[in-house]
C-alpha cells in the first residue's frame, strides 16, 4: 500500500506499514501483526532489548520468525526488528511505563 501525502504528513513510515501487516501462527492459526505481537505477548521479554527477530503468537504463546513472513532477508529482518522495539520503548518513556507484563 502506497503512503498518502497525509500519512507521511504525521510520520507514517513503509516500516511501520509492515509492522501492521497481519501473519498466521503456524501452531493455531490466529491472524495478528508485529505490532500487537510485541505490545501485548512479547512485553517485558529480554530478548525485546536486542532487536529480537521473532513474533510471538498472542493466543498459544508459540514463537516463531518473522523471517519469511513480513522481510525477505535477515538484514531486513534485525532492521524491522529494532524499528518496532523502538516505537514500543518510545511509547513507554511517554506513558511512564516500564515495559514489563
Amino acid at each position: 500500500m502506497p503512503l498518502t501525502p497525509e500519512m507521511e504528513r504525521v510520520g507514517v513510515t513503509p516500516a511501520l506499514m509492515k509492522t501492521t501487516k497481519k501473519m498466521t501462527c503456524p501452531r493455531c492459526g490466529l491472524e495478528f501483526s508485529l505490532f500487537q505481537s510485541r505490545a501485548i505477548a512479547c512485553k517485558g521479554c529480554s530478548k525485546g532489548a536486542y532487536g529480537c527477530n521473532m513474533a510471538r503468537c498472542l493466543r498459544c504463546d508459540y514463537e516463531f520468525p518473522i523471517g519469511g513472513v513480513l522481510v525477505k532477508s535477515k538484514e531486513r529482518e534485525k532492521k524491522l526488528a529494532t524499528y518496532m522495539n523502538g516505537i514500543l520503548d518510545n511509547y513507554n518513556k511517554s506513558v511512564g511505563k516500564s515495559g514489563r507484563r
